[in-house]
């Protein structure tokens, strides 16, 4: 009988890329379940106010639709046929301009994918939605960054000059948020078409775009060769959970997308809540103004505490830079009394804490903890 060694002089991990070695991984925002039994307290009794989710939640019709649906043990349709028919009425854009993924985050992988070789690059503008360099760099491309100004506006200028610099065409890919994640920044039209002029591929991310005061420009890619517009149904549609999102693009990328997808990257639950969300746009929309009103509201309340100063929003989530006192502090300080904030110290972010626009009952909970926080500290 041979016997099979367990030891080799080769070292298999050699055979992981080498440019993987420096890559950060991605932090992501923990479930209920976790935070219940890291602070001890009951799910209920949690204040999650950190990965701006729609506290609502989805529609009763989609959870009705999920009960009802007999088909789970068939694999989807590859084509999202009825999906992308029903987008279409919602975006003002064929269907054939729209292509539905696993989370806007699946889009954001395939266009690295398509687009980036090593050597090449992405401008990225922080701070800003951490994707967009941590799927560039899985691809071995570099990570260009030209930094938002003061007030978290796209440096225009900067990422023409920054382009036109670049050699051989070195810059592939432009990524914008808009609203802006995590400053809730919009960026005005003027701003984007100018940036389209450039000779890259812009990637509009739109995941919030239900909550500003200004249209969606889904529909520009129409005319735009070179820009993809992302939507998501995890922030207005209340359905973060189900991973469903959606690029709108040029005909022409969508011969590409096509032969480069999943087929069945979108699973039947999400493919069902999503139809059922688009049924009834009354509840999302009046959903979107509750949270928009609270907004409002908790913006004026943050900003009367003279330890913070809230951002301008047209997101479901306000940024504040903290003043005179540990931001981090202050986001412990709150976890231990189960309001879950997200606290961010790094250039652009120093000292800030973005805080999600929840029900009312929750911001007055968070108001009345940062005030006896405040008090004990005093």
């Amino acid at each position: 009988m041979h016997k099979t060694s367990t030891t080799s002089a080769f070292d298999i991990r050699a055979l992981v890329r080498k440019e993987l070695a420096a890559l950060e991984a991605y932090t992501p925002i923990v479930p209920f379940e976790v935070l219940s039994a890291r602070l001890g307290l009951p799910a209920a009794q949690i204040v999650k106010l950190d990965a701006n989710e729609n506290p609502y939640g989805p529609a009763p019709a989609v959870i009705e639709a999920l009960a009802e649906y007999n088909f789970y043990h068939i694999y989807p349709d590859p084509q999202q046929t009825e999906l992308r028919e029903a987008l279409a009425g919602f975006v003002g854009v064929p269907a054939a301009h729209i292509l539905p993924s696993h989370g806007a985050d699946e889009m954001l992988d395939y266009l690295c994918r398509i687009f980036l070789a090593p050597g090449d690059a992405i401008i990225d503008c922080p701070p800003t939605f951490g994707m967009y360099s941590f799927d560039a760099q899985l691809t071995g491309a570099q990570v260009v960054e030209v930094w938002r100004q003061t007030d978290y506006s796209v440096d225009v200028e900067a990422v023409e000059r920054t382009v036109l610099e670049q050699s051989g065409g070195r810059v592939k890919l432009l990524f914008l948020t808009s609203p802006n994640n995590p400053s809730g920044t919009w960026l005005p039209d003027a701003d984007l078409m100018r940036l389209l002029r450039l000779p890259v591929m812009v990637v509009l991310d739109e995941a919030y775009v239900e909550f500003a005061d200004h249209a969606s420009r889904a529909a520009w890619v129409l005319h735009h060769e070179n820009l993809v517009v992302l939507r998501t149904f995890s922030k207005a549609a209340g359905i973060a959970g189900l991973r469903l999102g959606y690029g709108v693009c040029p005909a022409w990328l969508m011969d590409e997308l096509w032969k480069f997808k999943q087929p069945y990257n979108v699973n039947v639950a999400a493919t069902v809540a999503g139809l059922a969300s688009l049924r009834d746009l009354d509840y999302l929309r009046a959903t979107v103004e509750k949270l928009k009103a609270e907004r409002r509201r908790l913006v004026a309340a943050l900003a009367a505490l003279d330890f913070l100063q809230p951002q301008p929003s047209e997101a479901n989530f306000v940024l504040c830079r903290v003043v005179g006192r540990e931001a981090k502090t202050l986001k412990m300080a709150l976890e231990q009394r189960g309001i879950l904030v997200r606290y961010y110290n790094k250039p652009g972010l120093d000292n800030c804490i973005r805080i999600s626009v929840g029900r009312p009952e929750q911001t007055d909970r968070l108001l009345e903890e940062l005030q006896t926080i405040v008090a004990h500290q005093a």
